[in-house]
């Protein structure tokens, strides 16, 4: 089981703003600062980061999601924070009948997914 991940980025202050505003809709926030890295959490507590470190860009993160509609909020919350459109939010049936899901690239190419894989 995974307990946290954190993502790369190039440009800590505009990643900060980007994943306050794109993860908001999926119940996550600030909730830690050590230099530069940035820990985000929701209501079970940290379990994302965003950290100023080489390599830059290159990963994937999918936050589960627990209906369409946060699937739906984070694509557009995370496109108006300037988030690059990489698939928005629809059925993903080549990984089976009930993955809905979004996905957008943060300013150095990670790939943010939020996804639901439950019927609705």
């Amino acid at each position: 089981m995974i307990d946290h991940t954190a993502v790369n980025v190039s440009d800590f202050e505009a990643a900060k703003q980007f994943y306050s505003k794109a993860l908001e809709p999926l119940g996550y926030s600030l909730s830690l600062e050590l230099g530069e890295f940035a820990g985000f959490a929701d209501s079970s507590g940290f379990s994302f980061g965003v950290f100023r470190r080489e390599p830059v860009g290159g990963a994937h993160v999918a936050f589960g999601c627990p209906d369409h509609a946060a699937v739906d909020g984070f694509y557009e919350a995370a496109t108006a924070a300037g988030g690059k459109d990489n698939g928005p939010p629809g059925i993903r049936a080549h990984y089976h009948e009930n993955y809905y899901a979004a996905f957008v690239h943060d300013a150095d190419g990670n790939n943010i997914e939020a996804v639901c894989q439950t019927p609705q």
